[in-house]
């Protein structure tokens, strides 16, 4: 019988830490900006007009950086 050996990774592990680790940090980001106009509204009192102005300042300021 022989030992056969799964072949490594061609990447190593301290590459996929990181990629893991942005990974998570990109979904968690994307839901707290999912829930933050029902927060504005809900929680916080905030206008149909003010929640728009918010969120096109946050669109702009995305896109010019």
């Amino acid at each position: 019988m022989t030992n056969k050996r799964r072949p490594r990774l061609a990447i190593p592990r301290t590459a996929w830490m990181p990629g893991g680790v942005s990974l998570l940090m990109d979904v968690s980001s994307e839901m707290i900006h999912s829930l933050l106009p029902v927060f504005l509204t809900v929680a916080l009192g905030a206008s149909a007009d003010t929640l728009g102005i918010s969120e096109g300042m946050a669109e702009a300021t995305a896109l010019i950086t």
